[in-house]
């Protein structure tokens, strides 16, 4: 009897649950686990319809090499589906510095064509400050960039190398996030981050008057 090719095999079957588990814990990329990326390839179909019946949709790259899950913008009977999986209204900074992270990697990929964008603590410090309030204390500072980083790191868009603590790996993921659209309006995004940090300056100044 000829198989459903429609349905996955015993082998990719077994592999389905550690698939779906591994995108709803977060982005899966080809070059942390390369078998379950490739598990995930054939399972394309039915891991999207599976993601489907909760509302989400499975967004693969297959030439970055990441997959994510997005939820759907669908409504069902007039009612919008409940979300599976929450919006995050980020802070400023923590926008500012993803903004900051997505511009440097779209020049390293404009110009020595590299595949990896890695950056000391410090860089992103310096990369931040221009866009801060003057005479901010650089300890808080310090401390209050490597609060934001945290959290960025907990979104996964960065991680922190093994051993380098002080070093983060900007992933590739973010360019899904902040698009090529959203990256052609930064100089105006620029300007409203100047003028928020303007706008904190002068009630820092009231308030210590």
């Amino acid at each position: 009897m000829e198989r459903d090719t429609l349905q996955p095999d015993a082998p990719q079957q077994d592999a389905l649950p550690r698939v779906a588990i591994a995108l709803m814990r977060g982005v899966v990329y080809r070059e942390r686990d390369p078998r379950l990326w490739q598990q995930l390839l054939s399972l394309q179909a039915p891991i999207g319809d599976h993601m489907a019946v909760m509302g989400l949709r499975l967004e693969l790259d297959e030439a970055e090499g990441y997959a994510w899950l997005r939820a759907r913008e669908t409504e069902e009977d007039g009612e919008t589906l409940p979300r599976l999986v929450r919006r995050r209204q980020l802070s400023y900074p923590v926008s500012l510095i993803l903004a900051l992270l997505r511009r440097k990697l779209a020049e390293t990929e404009a110009g020595d064509g590299d595949t990896r964008l890695i950056l000391s603590r410090e860089e992103v410090l310096e990369m931040v400050r221009t866009f801060l309030p003057a005479g901010t204390n650089e300890a808080q500072l310090a401390n209050k960039i490597d609060a934001h980083l945290n959290k960025i790191v907990d979104l996964g868009f960065v991680r922190r190398l093994q051993g380098q603590e002080k070093k983060l790996e900007v992933l590739r993921v973010l360019k899904a996030f902040v698009d090529a659209q959203w990256l052609q309006e930064f100089d105006a995004r620029l300007k409203e981050y100047r003028k928020h940090a303007a706008e904190e300056e002068q009630e820092t100044n009231e308030s210590d008057e």
